[in-house]
């Protein structure tokens, strides 16, 4: 594995640990970006990586769109993230959970973990039984913050889909809109839903195939192949699957007028957003857009550390800003002709002390 402090993507992490537990088989990295606003808050993520430069680069870049991400959402928490290196049949064991979880005990509170792309909830309550710093818990009654944060997550993307469609559209609702999406899981589906309710018509794409066939029936969409999706003439491209696809071959395969998804570290490269800008298509940055699963796991954890409800009426009243702050990134790269990528980051960047 290359040294992490010569890779691109690191940015001043303030900690970057390589865990290994030969006894339960765990490889697994934290990355902790900043704790300037509070403890480091980021999921974990379960996946096997062809080679580990790879993990080491998704660390570091995840952790730091988390710091960006919880800056830019209001919250009390910096940024951090955690992979674990799965093999090729992705084998997962309670004796390697328990080994993940003593290591972010260990930490002392400096990271606060949750799920993401492989971890379910049953995985972090298995976490939850051997150390405090962990989020995303079930829960129950409709009226509780925590839990699932992906339908929170596709609320705020939802939400900002049809601000962005306002913005450059000029249009108030999503009736005839023609999105997209990338990406079926529980965020990518759930932004299918909420659209398709409001009126969109929606091509969809899902590496299971299987997934995206029963989703594209149930909404009455279509289904493309996967390495189709990011050509198709449409007015609103949502990736929700994997980030990195927004290179100079993605970008130039782009038919839309809109690039808004949940899904982490879209653009490839700094170049990328105003590459982006040049050919006339609004961007929402990806860690505006998706705010709305970590607002959700922050204030359950928040809460349960200070032994007090959490109402999911104010989580959802916090999602709702979540337009507002696309709105005005947009309004600042409209008048100064900074892409608005450029713009997000050296807002979140001030917000962290950078």
């Amino acid at each position: 594995m290359t040294a992490f402090w010569t890779e691109a993507d690191y940015d001043d992490h303030e900690l970057v640990q390589f865990v290994r537990d030969p006894k339960s088989g765990l490889t697994a990295i934290i990355a902790l970006h900043s704790t300037h606003l509070g403890p480091g808050a980021g999921g974990t993520r379960f996946w096997h990586y062809a080679e580990p430069d790879a993990a080491m680069r998704d660390a570091l870049r995840l952790s730091r769109g988390m710091s960006y991400k919880n800056a830019m959402a209001g919250l009390p928490m910096g940024g951090g993230k955690a992979v674990i290196l799965a093999d090729e049949n992705r084998t997962k064991t309670p004796e390697m959970l328990a080994a993940f979880a003593d290591v972010v005990d260990a930490l002392g509170g400096q990271y606060v973990t949750a799920e993401d792309v492989g971890i379910s909830e049953a995985d972090m309550a298995a976490v939850a039984e051997r150390t405090q710093y962990v989020s995303g818990l079930p829960v129950e009654g409709d009226d509780a913050a925590g839990g699932d944060p992906g339908p929170f997550t596709a609320l705020g993307i939802f939400l900002g889909i049809k601000a962005a469609v306002k913005h450059k559209l000029g249009k108030d609702g999503m009736d005839g809109v023609h999105v997209a999406i990338q990406g079926t899981g529980s965020v990518g589906g759930g932004v299918a839903r909420l659209l398709a309710k409001d009126g969109a018509k929606l091509t969809l794409s899902d590496i299971n195939a299987d997934r995206c066939a029963a989703l594209a029936k149930e909404l009455a969409a279509e289904c493309v192949a996967p390495e189709a999706i990011m050509s198709v003439p449409c007015d609103v491209f949502s990736p929700n699957a994997l980030g990195a696809i927004l290179d100079e071959e993605g970008i130039g395969s782009l038919d839309c007028k809109i690039v808004a998804g949940g899904a982490n570290n879209q653009l490839k490269r700094l170049e990328h957003g105003p590459m982006l800008a040049e050919r006339g298509i609004l961007y929402a940055p990806d860690y505006v857009i998706n705010a709305g699963g970590i607002i959700s796991v922050t204030l359950e954890y928040l809460c349960r550390k200070d032994k007090a409800p959490c109402d999911i009426n104010e989580v959802r009243k916090r999602i709702a800003l979540i337009p507002g702050r696309l709105e005005q990134i947009w309004q600042e790269s409209d008048k100064t002709g900074v892409s608005p990528d450029v713009v997000a980051d050296k807002m979140a960047q001030e917000l962290i002390g950078r």
